[in-house]
């Protein structure tokens, strides 16, 4: 997957699309990341302890790696691609411009 936690991405596909948020936590194992303040449902939550509140609360829930696209700070959403540096680092980078995420 090449995403990370705290990745600037855009929503290509579904209810949300052209939102932008960040990467909140990214999924591997599934192929999703949930995004903040993208794909939010409302769920019913039931009281377990005196800590827990009980009522409607909004959540937000993970979207495949596919629909979304990362966001470069120079040249706006594109696909992300790896190089290896002089010192044998692998570093991502955007397809678009060249330069290092």
């Amino acid at each position: 997957m090449k995403l990370r936690k705290g990745d600037r991405v855009v929503v290509l596909t579904g209810k949300d699309r052209g939102k932008e948020g960040d990467v909140m936590r990214a999924l591997p194992d599934k192929g999703k990341v949930i995004v903040e303040g993208v794909n939010i449902v409302k769920k019913h939550q039931k009281q377990r302890r005196a800590t827990l509140q009980a009522g409607i609360i909004d959540k937000d829930m993970p979207l495949p790696v596919s629909a979304v696209a990362l966001v470069c700070k120079t040249c706006g959403r594109s696909r992300v691609g790896y190089k290896f540096d002089a010192q044998g680092r692998k570093l991502r980078i955007c397809k678009k411009c060249g330069d290092e995420v």
